[in-house]
């Protein structure tokens, strides 16, 4: 579960001290912070949506990094109190400028969606950055799941059922 991350060169933060020092490094850049968990939809959804974005052909965010919840718990804790306002979950995606969340995908966001439609939402958000469009209002964009279309059935098109 972590090497699914690692080995696409997201670097691992496993203290609080190493959590810190990413931040502070970031506060002149762009970093992307994945928190990680055990849950089926890290693992069906947000980290292969991860791998997707990183491979797509738009402009990437400076930094990958992680923290892993319920396994590095001070780690993820530190990780939390920077993103002050934005209730936790796992899995998480943040998208950072300069230290302020632009972009979040909360559980909410993942969960039930296929992981091609959460990297269209990675991609895009790392477009809006590179093109100076990103949110600059304090609030962190988020996808807004009543614009996606829904099936027959009622729910988005891009739910994916484990049945």
């Amino acid at each position: 579960m972590r090497q699914e991350l690692t080995r696409l060169g997201v670097e691992e933060l496993k203290t609080a001290e190493a959590v810190d020092t990413a931040f502070a490094d970031a506060e002149d850049a762009s970093m992307l912070l994945v928190i990680n968990s055990v849950c089926g939809c890290a693992a069906a959804n947000a980290r292969p949506a991860v791998a997707m974005a990183k491979q797509a052909d738009v402009p990437q965010p400076d930094r990958h990094v992680t923290v892993f919840a319920g396994q590095d718990l001070e780690a993820t804790e530190r990780a939390r109190e920077y993103l002050a306002g934005i209730p936790p979950s796992s899995p998480f995606i943040a998208l950072l400028n300069e230290g302020d969340p632009v972009f979040v995908l909360e559980r909410r966001h993942i969960e039930g969606r296929s992981a091609s439609a959460i990297a269209s939402d990675l991609v895009q958000a790392y477009q809006s950055l590179a093109d100076g469009t990103a949110a600059d209002d304090g609030a962190p964009a988020r996808p807004d799941a009543a614009q996606e279309p829904e099936s027959d059935n009622g729910l988005p098109s891009t739910f994916r059922s484990i049945m």
